[in-house]
């Protein structure tokens, strides 16, 4: 007995990978250029095609013109950049002509990301909202427990441990160093500083997450304390 052929699907078929091209339309998530996965915006880094035909990484997710994204990791950028996606991605937007992509692009988003926290971190100071300094914080924290507690990612691991609960705070983030601390908040040798709850606090936790796609630290987990851009183990 002869069995008849199927009926073609009249689903469309899946389109490949670097076929994706996502612009700025309605919904929280996107769909990455390089590996196909949807995620959150704010775990993600939005490209626009600049006037002179050169890749434009748009942090703020607010420059005119069709986007395209990609997750907020080394990784993600650099197999992007090997496939040549964002080339495929930007024709699919529109752009007609060669587009330039640095080979160095995902060092300088990294770079980007740590001036967004070091420039969160001095609007903070000048609200009053962040308080650096071991004896400082562990002062503070007996008026009010701190939100974020800021440890740097050379400092000494034994100090931190130790104010992480005297601070009072529910989360840590370890992705700055002393020196990036330091001139964030204008101080010498910074170890320790804490955000009280507040809008830069989420801010700041939003780029950190951000940040950690191009970071590894070296600091374990603690359960009971979620640490804020923290790679996954």
């Amino acid at each position: 007995m002869t069995i008849p052929p199927l009926p073609p699907s009249s689903d469309p078929p899946a389109p490949p990978v670097t076929d994706f091209v996502i612009d700025d339309g309605p919904g929280p998530t996107r769909r990455c250029i390089a590996t196909g996965e949807t995620h959150p915006r704010e775990a993600m880094i939005r490209y626009v095609v600049g006037p002179d035909g050169a890749l434009v990484p748009d942090l703020k997710a607010a420059l005119p013109g069709r986007g395209f994204w990609t997750v907020s990791s080394r990784a993600a950028i650099e197999a992007a950049r090997k496939k040549k996606a964002f080339a495929k991605a930007a024709a699919r937007a529109g752009h007609g002509g060669a587009l330039a992509v640095p080979d160095d692009l995902a060092e300088r988003i990294a770079g980007l990301l740590v001036q967004r926290c070091m420039n969160i971190i001095g609007l903070a100071r000048r609200a009053g909202e962040v308080v650096a300094g071991f004896d400082k914080i562990e002062a503070g924290a007996r008026k009010a427990p701190f939100h974020l507690l800021l440890g740097a990612s050379d400092g000494a691991a034994d100090g931190k441990r130790k104010l992480r609960p005297l601070s009072g705070a529910a989360m840590h983030s370890e992705i700055l160093s002393s020196a990036e601390l330091s001139l964030a908040l204008g101080r010498e040798n910074v170890i320790h500083a804490a955000f009280k709850p507040g809008r830069l606090a989420e801010q700041f936790l939003g780029e950190a997450k951000r940040l950690a796609g191009f970071r590894l630290l070296e600091a374990a987990k603690r359960p009971e304390m979620p640490r804020a851009g923290a790679q996954a183990e």
